[in-house]
């Protein structure tokens, strides 16, 4: 009899353990029944939060200190969402990877919460010259170019000025050129300045000069010049000693790429940011792991792979500064001894253009725009989960009245500022001072680890004296050691706003959520709007 009870018992489990992983199998996806939902960043995750209640199992992709813009979703990611029953994220302009993981998932009944449909990016190319180089048909000034000669050799410097027929304030130039009237002009890297001073490198081209007024309108604009290469059929100047040499070293140095003698020594470069925007002042630094005697740096950038390294004329030191013009590239770092023999060189790095395809993504910094955000989440959990509908609705509901109270803050405290512009290092803000009349102004590339050079200094406080901040803003979770050097330099303050892309260690420290944090960036604006 106790034989008989024993094998009900055994049986009993058995069938259990069989009905529960049939459960699980069927719905993987959930844990003790909720909803299963996936999210990309921080913003995301917390919006969904609001809404989901108790109701839904909500993870977030993007984990702590991680970069939402290069995130790379792992195969573990992949599974998640295969299994998930909602994915929620933004746009393809924030989350790139968004449209790579979508077609990577398998999973037919996977609801989809795009929060940035219904919503109009703000355009940022009107402040990034995008078509700089396009004539503007209503240019106020006369321009010509002096200094013009009949032709160049490959490797004379050619030294220009852009000169207008009456004395203007404005002093920011842009130079451009084209190979042919076909190809389309490109800027010119590292001329900011009514004078033109470039290596001549080979091939002929045609070349404009443009001035831009204090609103980055086209002001003036040159005609087009022939810049003639002619090198007599390979035939230099006997006389020209100087850029004989320098063309010998350019191709010593470009002989010793890639050598791999294990006497070369290998070159750390710091100071990169994930990516940067055209226009933006790429700030490293060369760091050797011991000191040595020799200062004969050259850095080398070239498009891509297929492209040949490309030394720059202009970066001899060990700090390198340069004006991106649009187009993502790589770069390198070469030390040479003495004698022009490679002593230590880097390993290239990758420098990411990445200009949001001209739309700003930073969509949830508007409280206004954010409860459309809310709302896209709301209907997705409901289309997933029709019997939460209630809850989805009187939840997203709740939190949306938070955010309209924030909006009625943040119009009540910035409404009669008269002084309505502030800078910071990241360009993020857009939606934020859209909303609220302000005035947005990006020191674009300002690193977090490398110190700018003097000169680059001397633009900045060019740039705080023309608007007359008192503040430098620097993004919340970073590095806030340069921004405080310059802030020193320029005579200013320094002080954080929270573009919230990263779930940073403060938030959770303190324990604060979207309204917090954007309640802090309102006390800091107050700094410098006023």
């Amino acid at each position: 009899m106790k034989r008989n009870w024993l094998v009900i018992i055994l049986f009993s489990l058995i069938l259990s353990v069989t009905l529960l992983g049939c459960n699980q199998n069927e719905n993987a996806s959930t844990t003790n029944g909720e909803l299963s939902v996936v999210t990309s960043f921080y913003p995301m995750y917390e919006f969904t939060q609001q809404v989901a209640g108790d109701r839904a199992d909500v993870s977030l992709m993007v984990s702590a200190g991680e970069d939402a813009h290069h995130y790379e979703p792992s195969a573990q990611d992949v599974a998640g969402v295969s299994k998930a029953d909602v994915f929620v994220y933004s746009s393809e302009e924030m989350e790139h990877w968004v449209e790579s993981l979508l077609n990577t998932v398998e999973n037919d009944n996977l609801v989809i919460a795009r929060t940035a449909d219904g919503v109009d990016l703000v355009d940022t190319e009107s402040s990034d010259h995008a078509h700089a180089g396009e004539q503007n048909q209503e240019s106020n000034g006369n321009m010509t170019i002096q200094g013009v000669a009949d032709h160049y050799h490959t490797g004379d410097m050619i030294e220009l000025t852009a000169e207008l027929d009456e004395d203007v304030e404005y002093d920011h130039w842009h130079w451009y050129k084209r190979e042919n009237a076909d190809a389309e002009w490109e800027a010119v890297p590292n001329q900011g300045e009514a004078e033109f001073k470039h290596e001549a490198s080979g091939e002929s081209f045609k070349l404009r000069a443009v001035l831009f007024d204090d609103s980055h309108n086209e002001y003036a604009a040159s005609e087009s010049i022939e810049i003639v290469i002619d090198d007599h059929n390979g035939h230099h100047h006997e006389n020209d000693e100087e850029d004989t040499h320098d063309r010998d070293q350019a191709d010593s140095e470009e002989s010793s790429q890639g050598n791999e003698h294990e006497s070369v020594q290998s070159v750390e470069i710091v100071g990169l940011a994930d990516h940067y925007h055209t226009g933006d002042v790429v700030t490293l630094e060369a760091e050797l792991p011991e000191d040595v005697n020799y200062d004969h740096w050259h850095w080398y950038i070239r498009e891509n792979e297929a492209e040949e390294w490309e030394a720059l004329s202009d970066q001899g030191t060990s700090h390198f500064e340069y004006k991106t013009t649009g187009e993502s590239f790589e770069v390198r770092a070469v030390l040479f001894d003495d004698n022009h023999n490679t002593y230590a060189e880097s390993e290239p790095l990758s420098i990411v253009i990445d200009d949001h395809e001209s739309h700003d993504p930073h969509i949830w910094l508007d409280p206004v725009l954010a409860q459309e955000q809310v709302n896209i989440i709301r209907d997705a959990l409901i289309e997933a989960d029709p019997d939460g509908k209630d809850i989805y609705e009187k939840n997203a509901e709740a939190f949306n009245e938070e955010l309209q109270t924030l909006d009625q803050e943040y119009q009540d405290v910035l409404k009669d500022f008269e002084n309505r512009a502030f800078v910071v290092q990241h360009q993020a803000f857009g939606y934020l001072a859209q909303r609220y009349n302000l005035e947005q102004i990006a020191i674009g590339g300002l690193s977090t680890e490398v110190e700018p050079s003097p000169s680059r200094i001397g633009e900045i406080a060019d740039l705080v004296e023309e608007h007359n901040v008192p503040v430098i803003y620097y993004q919340q979770g970073a590095n806030s050691a340069i921004a405080e050097t310059v802030a020193t330099e320029t005579g200013t303050e320094t002080a954080a706003l929270y573009d919230l892309e990263v779930l940073s260690q403060e938030l959770q420290d303190e324990d604060l959520g979207y309204v917090e944090a954007m309640r802090q960036n309102l006390k800091s604006l107050q700094l410098s709007i006023k």
